[in-house]
């Protein structure tokens, strides 16, 4: 008997549909051993070793497993299945064929994934998401999957989400959908987890002094803009960093959903399903260059996907392997990196803000006015040189963060600082600004802006063209650097509220380019 299900595989951050074929032989063959299973369709380990779990939660669960030879395949055959999230549909299927649904041949109103234990409860799986998304653009009604992946997959409008604890519980599942009365699917209120659950343990209140450096994050989180903390051990730049996502804007729907794809593919959902708060995410020096961009046989996220509207802070720039800092350059650019590999080539969103932080020189302690530095001028260039120009090129804004002087620590907290709320509604206010400006574009911020946009919405005048002109002579800029120089003076011009961009905001962005060419030398 052939009994059909519908599953699906998830490929980058998309998934697409695998039916699944389930035939028992009339007879068993002499050659076959009792209740032989065989699955084909270029399953993978994982896969195939499901033969066993899917035999043992089906007894497990009191149900017959078939003596005949069972044959399962997974269509398109083509394409390489992974995983164990086909263990509860092709447990179904198995039960379809040994006459234990309710239904005929064939479960095609619904799509089913989940990993079985032994005992027949069903584990979690990843890629909850864009499956629940599959669903709905292929107009499968209903969804059946682990509970744990419930809240995430409900958030989709326009299917049914019901979570299952076990296979008997799939299996009374599917008689009751047939039913005249059928169970209610699990129903989650998007908008509100969106707009409660944000929550941030940091606050700019918290820091003291480096009133430069929050003034250039502040100017960063506005435009989008990636930076760059220079400055000796212990002066604040980590402190800073991990506080740079709390005055960002918040999330819009559509952006937690593509963000929580990405979170859904790596398993790194929380329980409330939906991705809220904006991430920062901050890889260790060590770290390979397949795993900050992405990589395996069938392609996974990396650190620049999974920072995907939010911050990738890197500590100790200089620190990281070169070519692990060159396959930056591609994401920096596109907002996407695109992962080649023999089984299939995948495009991960990857608009990020890089945030970088690292010291003056090997010691930390070049131009310290109480710490004498004791590397040479080779060491220092050496160190330096571990970045590569054309990164540089990528950062929008270099900032010093000086150590912090004793006065500014010892202080009361009635010091004026302002804290994350308010620097984040001046934030917001000149996101809209710019929100109205690129209306019909596809880009949200000034960062993101092609060289027709600079030319379009960048003009100075000629005071401003003269010390631009005079900047670029004497520090040996890069066209690359002179439109980031442009694109930090709109953003400047907005947290003003100006339309215009004047020769105190082309000053001002001039003075975050420190770090090109001439700094120790």
């Amino acid at each position: 008997m052939l009994y059909r299900t519908l599953s699906a595989a998830v490929y980058g951050i998309d998934a697409d549909l695998v039916d699944i074929e389930v035939d028992l032989a009339a007879t068993r063959g002499d050659g076959d051993p009792v209740g032989s299973v065989t699955i084909v369709g270029l399953p993978d380990a994982a896969v195939r070793e499901s033969r066993e779990r899917i035999r043992a939660a089906i007894q497990n669960c009191s149900y017959r497993f078939p003596l005949q030879k069972t044959t399962i395949n997974l269509a398109p055959a083509d394409v390489r299945k992974e995983g164990a999230s086909f263990d509860l549909p092709i447990a179904l299927g198995i039960l379809g064929a040994n006459g234990d649904l309710a239904e005929a041949n064939n479960l095609n109103h619904l799509l089913c994934v989940g990993e079985l234990s032994l005992d027949g409860r069903v584990r979690a799986i990843k890629g909850a998401l864009p499956i629940a998304i599959l669903a709905r653009e292929a107009s499968i009604r209903h969804v059946i999957l682990p509970e744990e992946n419930a809240k995430e997959a409900a958030v989709v409008s326009g299917i049914n989400v019901y979570p299952v604890a076990d296979l008997r519980s799939a299996v009374n599942l599917v008689a009751d959908l047939r039913s005249d009365h059928p169970p209610a699917p699990l129903v989650v209120d998007a908008a509100e987890i969106l707009a409660h659950t944000e929550h941030y343990s940091v606050d700019f209140k918290e820091v003291r002094g480096q009133v430069s450096a929050k003034r250039a994050l502040e100017i960063a989180s506005a435009g989008a803009h990636n930076i760059l903390l220079i400055g000796p051990p212990g002066s604040g730049k980590t402190m800073l960093a991990k506080r740079l996502a709390t005055i960002m804007p918040p999330l819009e729907f559509d952006a937690a959903l593509e963000l929580t794809k990405i979170h859904s593919v790596a398993g790194l959902t929380g329980r409330s399903g939906l991705v809220t708060e904006r991430p920062f995410r901050s890889p260790h020096h060590t770290i390979s260059d397949a795993g900050l961009i992405g990589g395996g046989t069938v392609p996974r996220p990396g650190e620049v996907s999974l920072a995907h509207q939010g911050v990738l802070f890197l500590d100790e720039l200089p620190e990281f392997d070169r070519s692990v800092l060159e396959v930056l350059r591609q994401p920096l650019e596109d907002q996407q990196v695109t992962i080649s590999r023999a089984a299939m080539s995948l495009t991960f969103p990857a608009s990020f803000m890089l945030a970088a932080a690292m010291n003056c020189c090997p010691c930390g302690f070049w131009n310290d006015p109480t710490r004498e530095c004791r590397c040479s001028p080779l060491q220092i260039q050496r160190y330096v040189g571990r970045i590569s120009g054309p990164l540089l090129d990528r950062i929008d804004i270099h900032i010093d963060v000086p150590a912090v002087k004793f006065r500014e620590l010892a202080g009361d907290d009635s010091s004026e600082t302002d804290s994350s709320a308010i620097i984040r509604s001046r934030v917001i206010k000149a996101r809209q600004r710019q929100l109205r400006r690129f209306k019909g574009e596809r880009i949200f911020a000034n960062a993101a802006m092609t060289p027709r946009m600079i030319r379009a919405h960048c003009q100075i005048d000629s005071q401003s063209e003269r010390m631009l002109e005079s900047a670029m002579t004497r520090l040996g800029l890069s066209a690359r650097a002179y439109d980031r120089i442009l694109k930090v003076s709109r953003t400047i011009a907005d947290l003003e509220g100006s339309d215009k961009i004047n020769s105190t905001h082309v000053s001002e962005a001039v003075g975050y380019r420190s770090l090109d060419r001439t700094y120790w030398t």
